[in-house]
């Protein structure tokens, strides 16, 4: 039997497990520093995925001023296909998904599981990004999905009963 998956934030001291991830999963893999940076912006939220106590996969995202920035997304490569991606997105929605809310992101063009996994949450290719990747230039896919139902201070100004602004 399979053991549960554990969704928490991820922390500091997890970071040499998450560079192993990273390293499995990327020819051109973040530094530690790059994943320090980004724990330490308050308003960003990195999770970890933990299944028996090892660190499976996480999710950074990063807030820049109305957008949420998906940043990175990694599975242990042993483990993939296994719903672990998807747990870390819907923890990443229950988390931050309101009314309105605007997600972006940039996966690359032959990356093609990811894209249909992305799709499957709402998001769609917006343009691209030409030579993205500095590992192999590969262009990268930008794609952007908005949360259903109205942003907050942009609702319609109130109808009077003949449908017109008051």
């Amino acid at each position: 039997m399979t053991p549960p998956l554990e969704i928490r934030r991820l922390t500091y001291a997890d970071l040499p497990q998450v560079i192993a991830v990273e390293r499995r999963a990327f020819g051109t893999p973040w530094s530690l520093a790059m994943f320090v940076l980004e724990l330490s912006k308050p308003s960003g939220i990195c999770l970890a995925a933990v299944r028996d106590g090892h660190i499976v996969g996480y999710l950074v995202c990063s807030r820049y001023d109305v957008v949420w920035h998906v940043m990175n997304v990694a599975v242990d490569d042993r483990l993939r296909r296994e719903g672990v991606a998807t747990a870390l997105i819907e923890r990443l929605f229950a988390i931050a998904d309101g009314p309105g809310e605007r997600y972006t992101l940039e996966v690359r063009t032959s990356n093609e599981a990811a894209i249909k996994l992305y799709e499957r949450f709402g998001f769609r290719a917006a343009g691209r990004r030409r030579g993205y990747y500095h590992d192999n230039r590969e262009d990268a896919v930008i794609m952007w999905r908005t949360s259903e139902g109205e942003a907050p201070g942009t609702a319609s100004p109130p109808q009077n009963r003949a449908g017109t602004a008051r």
